[in-house]
């Protein structure tokens, strides 16, 4: 409590302020309490940066306003550079439209020449075609990256047959029982060429158990597709295919009952039904 009463004595403690004008030897002497004086310099900087800040954004309003303005003036000139563009457009359709040098140079009109040409804006013009072929080159290289999209994505039959085995659950052609068919079964004649159903690189050629002659071939964007039972493998490892390209013939190796094609579509290491991409082409994009 004492040690309050001591603080609150010092804080109201006079304090004299001694003013000395300089056109008068008489003195002006303030006496304030000395917590009057702290207030009053917390105040003054409070101010102080009340109006600085003011002051920071009056800059940045009046830069924005400068920045708009410009913007606005560059766009009607560009507007303006457009419109005189498509006008001498117009005009030398017209005089080019005469057919021969003889009728054309008779048909100059001097308006041709007098046009506001004066008016362009060159610099700006050539800004606005390289922002143009900018454009024209993300449209293309999207464009490419789609092609290569559905380059890489399975389309179609392999072969042309009868499905005797769909995609899932099923009973197993052999030991009876219900397993998971991770494919699609394709009956056609021994000797049937199988094609290739997208672009991509064969990563595996050969033998494979029961699943005979096998042929994988990876397709890029996650896709691969497998071909199995196949009677002899036309491709090898490393080789790039293209979609419709023979990769194999139709056989009965391995664990077959009959000649059939076994073929299995893979999507980022998952098997999927194998139909949705032969039945309808728009099926295929319905996931990308």
């Amino acid at each position: 409590m004492y040690k309050v009463k001591t603080f609150l004595k010092h804080l109201f403690t006079p304090v004299t302020v001694m003013l000395i004008p300089h056109n008068s030897k008489r003195t002006i002497n303030l006496k304030l309490p000395f917590v009057g004086i702290f207030l009053s310099i917390i105040f003054w900087l409070v101010g102080s940066v009340y109006i600085v800040s003011m002051a920071i954004d009056t800059v940045e309003y009046y830069d924005m306003k400068n920045k708009l303005s410009f913007y606005h003036e560059q766009f009607t000139q560009l507007k303006d550079t457009i419109l005189n563009l498509k006008q001498l457009e117009l005009e030398f359709k017209k005089l080019f439209s005469s057919g021969s040098k003889k009728k054309i140079l008779e048909n100059v009109d001097s308006k041709v020449y007098t046009n506001d040409a004066g008016s362009l804006d060159m610099d700006m013009l050539k800004g606005q075609i390289r922002n143009t072929v900018e454009s024209v080159k993300e449209i293309k290289n999207y464009l490419k990256e789609q092609k290569n999209i559905y380059m890489a994505t399975p389309i179609g039959w392999p072969i042309q047959g009868n499905i005797t085995s769909h995609f899932g659950q099923r009973e197993h052609p052999r030991h009876g029982g219900m397993d998971f068919h991770s494919g699609i079964d394709i009956s056609a004649p021994k000797g049937t060429p199988v094609k290739a159903v997208a672009d991509g690189i064969v990563s595996f050629s050969g033998w494979s158990g029961g699943s005979g002659n096998l042929v994988v071939i990876e397709h890029g964007y996650g896709y691969s597709t497998l071909y199995a039972h196949n009677s002899t493998n036309k491709v090898n490892v490393g080789q790039t295919i293209n979609r419709g390209d023979i990769i194999a013939f139709v056989g009965a190796t391995g664990n077959a009952t009959g000649a059939h094609l076994h073929y299995e579509v893979w999507r980022n290491e998952k098997a999927v039904n194998p139909i949705g991409f032969i039945t309808e082409a728009k099926n295929v994009f319905k996931e990308q």
